[in-house]
């Protein structure tokens, strides 16, 4: 970065939670009342200080915003979704060098809007309706809106509200197109549209932007069925189509409305019972749904990833189920932090289970800036205020502030080395004694949770799959611990994966690094057969991240005579997030042996 524009920055005393209403289950804390440790924890730092702090902004994002008109490419940026990202990591930190960062976006990116509102990469005679103006154009507003409500900066929702209206206006004034040159929905043509106009909306409480949503745009209206492959109009996009839903169940928050929840019910249903998601908890091949179960190059977008997570956290807000939990950390552990490389720096549009993996060739584009974003909300997602109390459902080292009552804020502080191992302890620390309840999401993976409270065995069962409560007057110093056994399984493919396992312990995937075994270069994975009874671990593995672990397996090599005589090749499987893993899935000599499982995420209603 060559110099920085300043931009004052107000830190608001009174946190500007994401929006939500007294009927959800579930509350969202701010991210400033969050601090995150472990692996999530060490996420975001890598994210901030390798990826973020690191990107030369003038040069790749800012420079085509600055050219003259006539001369500008209509390339494609993502600029605000950088700068969405730079504004909540500003908040979380509070450091001085994000906020300078995030100011330097903002100045610029306001610097450069025309006096028509008009904020883009693309000559005048191209506006518009060329593909991803729209795009572009909207999540400026949104990072735009963001910068107000994190930070109060009334010249960015001023600027955000001068682009809306352009958007506006030049809808109205124009018979709504098809964005050229390809051949894509409408909705996916705008992706986030909606979203951003009700984040302008809950920002100024100007009815206009909510109208467009529901009136110009229809949004009630769009029962979208679930649509397998790439063909045609592409009405399958699963990013595009994940954000639409978002824009539904927070519509619905404002306008209760059955027409908005059908599309979600499809997906969920799609996802749990329709092959719609793969063990890694991710979606889509070459960006649009698929159901074959095939995990190869074009698996998972990062934008899909991002929006599946976002997605869940709504319906966990709404619902309170600590299924949604549940799927929330099988797609953060796997499919999203794979997504990106150990040290932060470079980040992937797919990550496939089943073959090579590559990184995306620059910074810009969707992909990096999704996942930048969705990496900033993290912290929003570990802890809910719920029926008057606390729920916790990521369990990573953290520290949470809750206010639960003007009177009554309580200090939530875990302790763990979770995913590594499923011990937890988590403290409390009330502002004076009180009674509330505490929720802790028990996954269904753990067959035998235990709950003790300061050294004190809970007298009631813990069910797997459930919010386990406990309602009791808390103290300062007060000490939660669970103890989510951990043993690993094996789960059953489906589809093209028929008769073949993959190995899980917790939430995480494992995966074979082949490039540790040279002895393995040329050799056919799918040809080796692994023997089920041979899993062993955990054991401790630094190579993908700080503290992480590994299992060891035996296998028959190719063209072996299985069961018969010792299995000869011993591999050490690595978290699916090791960069170099390319093979998830293996053949066993009984795929219907006991020991075998189906995936428990998805025999759920």
């Amino acid at each position: 970065m060559k110099r920085f524009c300043l931009l004052a920055c107000v830190c608001l005393a009174i946190a500007h939670p994401p929006s939500t209403t007294a009927a959800d289950k579930l509350q969202p804390l701010d991210v400033r009342a969050v601090k995150v440790g472990g692996e999530i924890g060490r996420r975001i730092e890598v994210t901030i200080a390798n990826n973020l702090l690191v990107l030369d902004v003038d040069k790749d994002f800012l420079a085509e915003f600055k050219k003259e008109p006539a001369k500008r490419s209509g390339a494609y940026i993502g600029l605000g979704k950088l700068i969405d990202a730079a504004v909540r990591f500003a908040a979380y930190t509070g450091d001085e060098r994000v906020k300078v960062y995030k100011g330097h976006l903002v100045c610029e990116a306001i610097a450069a809007q025309e006096a028509d509102g008009y904020l883009g990469t693309f000559p005048p005679a191209k506006r518009m309706w060329s593909l991803w103006d729209i795009h572009e154009m909207n999540y400026l507003v949104y990072g735009l809106t963001m910068d107000h409500r994190f930070f109060g900066e009334k010249a960015s929702l001023e600027a955000a509200k001068k682009l809306a209206d352009y958007i506006m206006k030049r809808w109205a004034a124009e018979p709504p197109k098809m964005p050229s040159p390809w051949n894509i929905t409408l909705h996916m043509g705008v992706t986030g549209l909606e979203n951003t106009m009700l984040a302008l909306h809950r920002e100024t409480g100007d009815a206009r932007y909510l109208e467009f949503v529901t009136k110009t745009r229809r949004l009630a209206n769009w029962d979208a069925h679930v649509v397998t492959g790439r063909h045609d109009d592409i009405e399958g996009h699963a990013y595009a189509h994940l954000c639409r839903c978002v824009a539904q169940l927070r519509l619905d928050r404002l306008q209760p409305n059955a027409q908005l929840l059908k599309p979600t019910r499809d997906v969920l249903d799609f996802i749990l019972h329709g092959d719609g998601m793969t063990v890694t908890g991710e979606c889509g091949d070459h960006e649009c749904w698929h159901d074959t179960q095939e995990g190869t190059i074009n698996l998972g977008e990062s934008c899909a990833s991002a929006y599946l997570v976002r997605w869940l956290d709504e319906l966990l807000r709404m619902e309170g189920k600590s299924l949604y939990g549940d799927l929330m950390e099988r797609v953060i552990y796997n499919g999203l932090f794979a997504a990106q490389s150990p040290d932060g720096r470079r980040i992937r549009y797919y990550t496939p289970m089943d073959g090579p993996r590559s990184y995306w060739k620059g910074d810009t584009y969707c992909c990096p800036n999704n996942y930048r974003r969705i990496i900033a909300e993290l912290p929003g997602f570990v802890c809910y205020r719920a029926g008057g109390g606390i729920a916790v459902n990521l369990y990573t080292a953290s520290e949470a502030k809750v206010e639960l009552s003007p009177q009554l804020c309580v200090k939530v502080r875990q302790e763990t080395d979770y995913p590594s191992s499923g011990r937890v302890a988590i403290r409390l620390e009330p502002s004076q004694p009180a009674p509330f309840p505490l929720r802790l999401r028990i996954p269904r993976w753990c067959d035998e949770p235990k709950v003790s409270v300061n050294g004190e065995a809970v007298a009631k069962a813990v069910t797997p799959g459930e919010f386990f409560v406990i309602n009791r007057k808390w103290q300062s110093g007060d000490r939660v611990e669970l103890d989510l056994s951990m043993p690993a399984r094996l789960v059953a493919g489906r589809v093209a994966q028929a008769g073949r396992v993959a190995i899980m312990r917790g939430p995480q995937v494992f995966c074979l690094n082949r490039s540790r075994y040279p002895n393995l270069a040329n050799t056919d994975l799918r040809l080796l057969v692994m023997d089920p009874k041979s899993v062993e671990g955990p054991f401790k593995d630094d190579s993908v991240r700080p503290g992480g672990v590994a299992c060891r397996v035996k296998a028959w090599g190719a063209g072996a005579w299985y069961p018969g005589g010792k299995p000869s090749v011993a591999l050490e499987l690595s978290e699916f997030a090791d960069p170099s893993g390319e093979f998830t899935y293996f053949k066993v000599p009984d795929p219907n042996a006991e020991n075998v499982e189906d995936d428990e995420l998805l025999a759920q209603e």
